[in-house]
């Protein structure tokens, strides 16, 4: 944990692997419990809780969110936690599946207490080095990009992307899928409030039990209903939680403690439901009100991100800087940045 206060900022890494079938086989999801304990102590977090369905697994973590499909790895994790050492390991055991390592991305924005992140986080620069290394040789086609805000250095946004020749087995998808990834700072004071263990019930209340409270009193249950939500509250404060929809997750964080309050959100839709993303960010909105927030959108249809802004922008956020850049196998990266009018 930083001096000043907790790392909200998440770093965020997503693997994708080749060499068995993603339909009819579960690939990654063999992994057993204690080889992901494992993996997650060199990381140092743990597994705070899980769902799943037949398209793959969601675990809430002591520090954000897992999700394992039979040929994706995605894992985020917030603090001071060492995310590119799961790389190594985790490379280990999909060898021995007979899985090759097809494509990557690392994303993260500008942390709120650099100074405070351990080896190999202390710089992008040595993120980098150490993905280079950690990364086998087929991933040959790499580009590392800052993506500037106009407002600050502090809301930039860091992107590393490796793939391998044949990295058509993910750009494939492209077309049909996008991810959101959104922060937001400075959360409404009384809306952050909602966030800290209640003390009602006799002071009974479970991590569970407050997690389930929190989804429904702050809204978070409405923003997509269709989704089964695996919620954890964290004492004496902060939330994470889970949600499945078929083959697609959205999960949600939350650190709100005054001065260094932050919340993200993040999701898979697909590119025929972009009307549905505006109500989606409207909803994300209402819950925090943040008075900064940036959104980083990875499609290949220029229809996504330019509805966030008028998604966004009604609700008195103004888009205040927009960065866009191209990356092997990933389509077009688009990171925006919202400030309040008063700002």
């Amino acid at each position: 944990m930083a001096l000043s206060g907790f790392e909200g900022f998440e770093k965020r890494l997503e693997l994708h692997f080749s060499g068995n079938d993603p339909v009819i086989g579960i690939g990654l999801r063999q992994l057993d419990f204690e080889s992901l304990e494992e993996l997650l102590h060199t990381v140092q977090c743990t597994i705070v809780s899980a769902i799943g369905n037949r398209f793959f697994d969601a675990y809430v973590l002591s520090e954000s969110s897992l999700f394992i499909y039979p040929t994706k790895f995605i894992i985020k994790t917030c603090g001071t936690t060492l995310l590119l050492k799961s790389i190594p390991p985790l490379l280990s055991h999909a060898t021995q599946m007979g899985l090759t390592l097809c494509w990557c991305r690392y994303t993260r924005g500008t942390f709120i207490f650099p100074k405070a992140q351990p080896f190999p986080h202390t710089s992008f620069r040595e993120e980098i080095i150490y993905l280079e290394q950690s990364l086998p040789i087929n991933l040959c086609y790499r580009k590392a990009c800052v993506m500037p805000s106009k407002i600050t250095s502090q809301y930039s946004w860091h992107v590393y992307s490796a793939s391998d020749e044949n990295n058509h087995l993910v750009a494939q998808h492209l077309p049909d899928f996008f991810t959101i990834e959104v922060c937001m700072t400075e959360l409404d004071p009384v809306l952050a409030r909602k966030f800290y263990r209640g003390e009602s019930g006799g002071g009974n209340y479970t991590s569970d039990t407050s997690g389930k409270e929190m989804t429904e009193v702050t809204g978070i249950s409405n923003i997509n209903p269709r989704a089964f939500v695996c919620d954890f509250a964290f004492d004496p404060c902060g939330y994470s939680m889970n949600g499945i929809d078929e083959a697609h997750y959205s999960t949600i964080h939350v650190t709100p403690e005054d001065g260094y309050s932050y919340a993200s959100f993040e999701c898979v839709m697909a590119i025929n439901d972009h009307e549905d993303i505006n109500e989606v960010l409207k909803k994300v909105v209402q819950v925090f009100r943040p008075a900064t927030m940036s959104v980083s959108t990875t499609s290949a249809s220029e229809d996504v991100w330019t509805s966030v802004g008028k998604a966004i922008e009604p609700l008195g956020l103004n888009c205040r800087s927009c960065a866009i850049e191209e990356f092997p196998a990933a389509g077009n990266i688009v990171f925006q940045t919202f400030m309040t009018r008063r700002k």
